[in-house]
């Protein structure tokens, strides 16, 4: 399994912020089922204020541009990322795998 952990900033309005946070206790089926087809295993989003922090646990083999590339052309895909877009501090018209960063990982605590 792969791990990769991303974050993006959120526009800074609470109305705003509030409305992102309900549209993700709502993922549109299409949406959650093609993540999971493109090797995506496990995805998380944890908030802190504006900014928002994303681990996705996926298949072995995942290919970060790849099969995020896959991922943008799924059906009702765009849909969605234009949709959250408008809730987002980033180029709305950037595919998803720009918008979010990812972060480099600096410590791991073996067991």
């Amino acid at each position: 399994m792969k791990r990769f952990c991303q974050t993006l900033e959120l526009v800074d309005n609470k109305e705003m912020i509030d409305k992102y946070i309900e549209a993700h206790s709502h993922v549109w089926p299409e949406i959650q089922e093609g993540i999971r087809s493109v090797g995506i295993i496990d995805m998380q989003i944890y908030r802190l204020g504006t900014r928002l922090f994303m681990i996705c646990d996926t298949v072995d083999d995942f290919d970060w541009q790849k099969d995020n590339a896959r991922l943008g052309e799924l059906p009702r895909q765009k849909e969605w990322e234009a949709y959250v877009a408008q809730f987002q501090g980033c180029d709305p018209n950037a595919p998803s795998n720009e918008k979010w960063k990812l972060m480099e990982n600096i410590f791991i605590l073996e067991k």
